[in-house]
């Protein structure tokens, strides 16, 4: 049964071959060996993709790109999130991407066509959203239809809910006084807020580290060395200080004319927060421990008196909500909504989006993590293809390829767990 990923834990001994970092890479080892394979394809992928669209075009790493990269992929990173919580059950939700859609198009309604303020038409899209998930989890759960069959039918209505509201193909643009919609996709930090950003960042990971390590140490239980949690805070500490220095540059061609344009976009903080709210879910809470265990066997999850059909009810409310959320940011991005939104490629870009980050398509395996992971790797390779000038078939079939590895490589780590 597969379970929620635990921290490596490792005693700490004395010196040379037994020091606590070898016994912790060494343990690491033994669960690579052994199929656990977490978030490392994707972020080696990540990794090989970035060195070679660099060397292939300088361009790849300029600021102006690389806050490209994070607007591009914010929507569908937003709505990986949530298909993360179906995925960890083992069902699917095929209508993610027209329900930000169907959303959306509420929004932009109710902005623009009624007149009402930005966090009301906010709060009833995102209401919209939730009573979606609630009824695609309720005919699962309740009625026993499978989720392929209740999301595929949900995937054509919402096509034809869109082009209601849209009046059969209107363009709803998102107003300039609407400031703040647009600001998600389309403002930034300012160079000070950016560094800011990254402080509070690197001192929460701290705090929560330190936290677990001296709680577990108080118990008697295991942890991981200081060692390695000075590791994590370091990395994170450098990787935000190059993404904020790097972000915090001039990137307007003439400030005098076209204005200052330079800091971290928005969207980064908002993924930031989302990122870490159902991480804590997932991995804090019962209700996460319970998602885990209804995704890693079914039966066993009923007997020990989970309510399975509470669960997978929520987990659909959790990723519709979600998808209203990517569909907001995405009317952002666009600045209007059209019936297009939601559609295309959408969905398979956020389905792949959470496999490639390390998601298991058979359920009980995955984190949120994952589909932050899984955004960042599809959108390079959009990005990046862009760059070198790809036609979009070629876009099409690499990220096609990518999936199907990452499929692929969930096949053969499950496998090889079940022999271990």
């Amino acid at each position: 049964m597969s379970t929620a990923t635990t921290t490596t834990t490792v005693a700490p001994s004395d010196g040379g071959a037994d020091s606590p970092l070898f016994a912790y890479a060494k343990n690491y080892g033994r669960k690579l060996r052994g199929g656990e394979m977490g978030a490392l394809p994707a972020v080696a992928g990540l990794i090989v993709l970035c060195a070679v669209f660099t060397l292939a075009n300088p361009n790849f790493l300029t600021p102006s790109n690389m806050a490209n990269l994070f607007t591009q992929g914010g929507p569908i990173t937003v709505i990986a999130m949530g298909l993360v919580f179906v995925l960890l059950l083992g069902e699917i939700d095929l209508s993610a991407g027209f329900t930000s859609g169907v959303c959306a198009a509420v929004l932009a309604i109710l902005l623009t066509n009624e007149g009402w303020p930005w966090y009301a038409a906010v709060g009833v899209s995102i209401a919209t959203g939730v009573a979606i998930g609630f009824l695609l989890g309720f005919l699962v759960a309740k009625v026993g239809i499978p989720s392929f069959v209740v999301t595929l039918a949900a995937f054509l209505a919402f096509q034809g809910v869109v082009l209601k509201l849209l009046k059969e193909g209107t363009n709803i643009s998102i107003r300039d006084n609407q400031t703040v919609i647009i600001a998600l996709e389309n403002e930034f930090l300012s160079p000070l807020l950016g560094w800011v950003f990254a402080a509070v960042a690197v001192a929460a990971l701290a705090v929560v580290q330190i936290v677990i390590k001296i709680k577990r140490m108080g118990r008697g239980l295991n942890s991981d060395p200081w060692e390695i949690i000075a590791v994590r805070i370091g990395g994170l500490a450098v990787l935000l200080g190059v993404a904020v220095a790097v972000l915090n540059q001039e990137r307007s061609r003439n400030p005098l004319i076209f204005g200052s344009l330079k800091g971290m976009p928005i969207i980064v903080p908002i993924i930031a927060v989302l990122l870490i709210l159902w991480t804590v879910v997932l991995r804090r809470t019962r209700f996460g421990r319970h998602v885990y265990a209804v995704g890693g066997n079914v039966e066993a999850a009923r007997r020990a008196g989970i309510s399975v059909d509470r669960i997978r009810i929520s987990a659909f409310v959790i990723c519709s909500g979600m998808a209203a959320i990517g569909g907001i940011i995405a009317a952002s991005q666009a600045r209007s909504v059209d019936p297009n939104t939601g559609g295309s490629n959408v969905l398979l870009y956020a389905v792949g989006a959470a496999v490639v980050g390390g998601t298991s398509l058979f359920g009980g395996r995955g984190r949120v993590l994952d589909a932050v992971l899984g955004g960042a790797v599809v959108a390079v390779i959009n990005n990046g293809m862009g760059l070198m000038g790809y036609s979009s078939w070629v876009k099409y079939v690499v990220t096609g390829s990518v999936l199907l590895l990452a499929a692929g490589v969930d096949a053969l780590s499950r496998r090889r767990s079940a022999v271990s």
